[in-house]
């Protein structure tokens, strides 16, 4: 999978009013499921669920400790798409800088 294919799989994910909420839970501290889903307007095995979502567009990582799945940020996730975003407003400024010298030259 190519960093492009990452980047929009991880900004996808990231749609969800719900698993953005848990992604920004879990950029605070490393978490598992049940403190994640407290608080929240979802059950519990809803939780779970979001976070494969997350975890399959490669934003966060899981380990097991014990019994219980502490799920963290992937910054391989992150880095994606901040490079994917980067390389597009890159791309902008330099549409915007092109468009504003013809503008002058004008």
């Amino acid at each position: 999978m190519t960093h492009g294919n990452l980047a929009i799989d991880a900004l996808g994910a990231l749609g969800d009013p719900t698993r953005r909420a848990i992604f920004e839970r879990l950029a605070v501290r490393p978490s598992a499921v049940g403190d994640l889903a407290r608080g929240l307007p979802v059950s519990r095995p809803a939780v779970s669920q979001h976070l494969r979502v997350l975890k399959a567009a490669g934003l966060v990582t899981e380990t097991v400790a014990g019994a219980r799945h502490i799920y963290r940020i992937d910054p391989r996730g992150v880095g994606a798409m901040r490079d994917w975003l980067d390389d597009h407003w890159s791309g902008g400024l330099e549409a915007f800088k092109t468009f504003a010298d013809a503008e002058e030259d004008s």
